[in-house]
């Protein structure tokens, strides 16, 4: 890989997993497995039938578990002791943006009581996840690019999340 593969697949990786740390390990094993990419060498055990046998089964609890208003917030309070770590060694950096913007969407959409909301987060999560990663490793530029966007998007949510949450604190103190 050139630099440029380097630095797109490190970004890409980075912020997926992020989203979906299980869903992007099992891409890029599966990618590297079939030969769509040839991942560099310290990553190459991603293909591996047990690493990927455990992140398709991690994939699948995780996909059931955000479905599921509240436990999936509980799932996401685990997850940020794995996610950031396990993108680090993934991809050196990027998924601290991601994953903040995660559990702090998830915290807000719990509060809507209906599950369709939590369900279209989740699915698109997956789906940027998995794109992500395939971009990530067909066009590198492009996805530096793009998670540059989304880092940029990310924090414009997570201030506006944090803000509203601020509000809602002080209402609910001020009211007592």
């Amino acid at each position: 890989m050139n630099p440029i593969e380097t630095l797109g697949l490190a970004l890409g990786a980075g912020f997926s997993s992020g989203l979906n740390l299980y869903a992007t390990v099992a891409t890029l094993g599966l990618l590297q497995r079939f030969g769509v990419l040839h991942l560099p060498p310290g990553l190459q055990i991603l293909s591996h039938p047990w690493v990927l046998g455990v992140a398709i089964a991690l994939y699948l609890i995780e996909f059931f578990a955000d479905k599921i208003p509240y436990f999936d917030t509980i799932w996401d309070a685990v997850h940020t002791f794995i996610r950031p770590p396990a993108a680090a060694l993934l991809a050196f950096a990027a998924a601290g943006a991601s994953h903040g913007t995660k559990a702090s969407a998830r915290a807000a959409v719990n509060a809507s009581p209906e599950p369709l909301s939590n369900w279209a987060l989740s699915f698109g999560e997956d789906v940027l996840a998995v794109w992500l990663t395939w971009m990530a490793t067909a066009h590198p530029v492009a996805t530096t690019i793009i998670v540059a966007g989304l880092v940029a998007l990310s924090a414009f949510l997570f201030y506006h999340l944090f803000r509203f949450a601020r509000r809602a604190v002080r209402e609910l103190f001020s009211d007592g």
